[in-house]
C-alpha cells in the first residue's frame, strides 16, 4: 500500500487540534510533524536545540501558512528545564502531547536528579510531564503517544539498580529505560476514561539514534542500513497510528511495524513481554519518582 493511500484511509482532519512533539528535529519527529502539519494539526515544537527547532518551525509555516507552530525550549537531561516547559504546556489547550524524543548510545552520567541521564531522558522526564499534563488533557478529553522500542525486551528491570547506572551496555541501559516508560504509562492508563494512551515504535529505520557506531564502521554500514531499514517517512506511520488508534493498555497493546515489528505498514499487537508482578513493580518505583520530584 502507498503512503498516500494509508493516509487517506487511516487519517482525519487534525485542524482546530493542539499537539505537542518532544524530539521535533530528528529523522522521525520531523516526519512524524510534517505528516501533522499536513492534517491542519497545531504543533508545539519541544527541543532542546532552540536554533534548529526554530529553524524546521520556519520550515512548517512556509509549507503550511495556515497552522500554527511554536517552538518550547526543553532539555529533558535538567528537571528544572521540564517543570518549565511542563508549566507551559499547561497554559497552552493542549489535545494531543506526543513524547518522541529519546537518546541511546550518549556520554553517560548523574542528572541533577539522581538518575542516570539515559533514564531520565527516556523516562523519567517523559513520565513527569506527563503526569502534570494529565488532568488538563482529561478536559479536552486528549490523547497521549510515546514511543517504546523493540529494545524494551533486551533487559529485565532490577529494583536495586533502577535506572541501570551500573550497566555500560547501551542496548541494556535504553531498554530498561523503554521498558519503564511503556509499563508505567500501560499502568497508569488501565482505568482511564477521558484521556486515550497510545505506545508505539518504528521498529528499525535509519536516523540519527542509530548512528551510534563508531565513525569507520558507520561509513561502512550506512547505505546498507538505509537499503535494509524503512526510511523515516513510512516508519513514522506508525507513530502516526498512534494519535487516531485506541490500543487497550489493559492488554496491554502497542503499535508497530506488522512484520516481526521491523517492517511493514503499522498494526496493534499485544505485548507479552512484562509479568503482572513486574508491571507492578515498575509502576510503584515510577509513582515514587515522581513524587519524589514534586516534593
Amino acid at each position: 500500500m502507498s503512503i498516500r493511500s494509508w493516509l487517506d484511509k487511516n487519517t482525519v482532519s487534525l485542524s482546530g487540534k493542539t499537539v505537542a512533539v518532544t524530539g521535533t528535529t530528528g529523522g522521525l519527529g520531523r516526519e512524524l510533524c510534517g505528516y501533522l502539519a499536513s492534517l491542519g494539526a497545531s504543533l508545539l515544537l519541544m527541543d532542546r536545540n532552540k536554533k534548529r527547532s526554530e529553524a524546521f518551525r520556519d520550515e512548517l509555516r512556509a509549507a503550511y501558512p495556515d497552522i500554527r507552530v511554536e517552538c518550547i525550549n526543553i532539555e529533558l537531561e535538567s528537571m528544572e528545564s521540564v517543570k518549565h516547559a511542563s508549566d507551559e504546556l499547561l497554559t497552552r489547550e493542549v489535545d494531543i502531547f506526543i513524547h518522541n524524543a529519546g537518546a541511546y548510545s550518549i556520554p553517560r552520567h548523574k542528572c541533577e536528579s539522581g538518575y542516570d541521564n539515559v533514564f531520565q531522558i527516556n523516562f523519567v522526564s517523559p513520565y513527569y510531564i506527563i503526569k502534570k499534563l494529565l488532568p488538563r488533557l482529561r478536559e479536552r478529553e486528549g490523547r497521549v503517544m510515546v514511543v517504546g522500542s523493540i529494545a524494551h525486551n533486551y533487559s529485565k528491570i532490577d529494583d536495586n539498580d533502577i535506572d541501570f547506572s551500573t550497566r555500560a551496555k547501551a542496548s541494556k541501559v535504553y531498554g530498561n529505560a523503554k521498558r519503564y516508560l511503556m509499563y508505567s504509562l500501560f499502568r497508569l492508563f488501565e482505568g482511564e476514561t477521558k484521556v486515550r494512551l497510545a505506545v508505539t515504535h518504528p521498529g528499525i529505520t535509519f536516523t540519527n539514534i542509530t548512528a551510534h557506531y563508531p565513525k569507520v564502521i558507520f561509513a561502512v554500514i550506512k547505505h546498507p542500513m538505509k537499503i535494509i531499514f524503512m526510511h523515516p517517512r513510512r516508519a513514522a506511520l506508525s507513530l502516526l497510528l498512534g494519535v487516531f488508534a485506541s490500543p487497550d493498555p489493559k492488554a496491554p497493546e502497542w503499535i508497530g511495524p506488522r512484520l516481526f515489528n521491523v517492517w511493514g505498514m503499522p498494526s496493534v499487537k499485544t505485548l507479552r513481554t512484562a509479568s503482572a508482578d513486574e508491571r507492578d513493580r515498575i509502576f510503584a518505583a515510577a509513582e515514587r519518582i515522581y513524587e519524589g520530584l514534586t516534593e
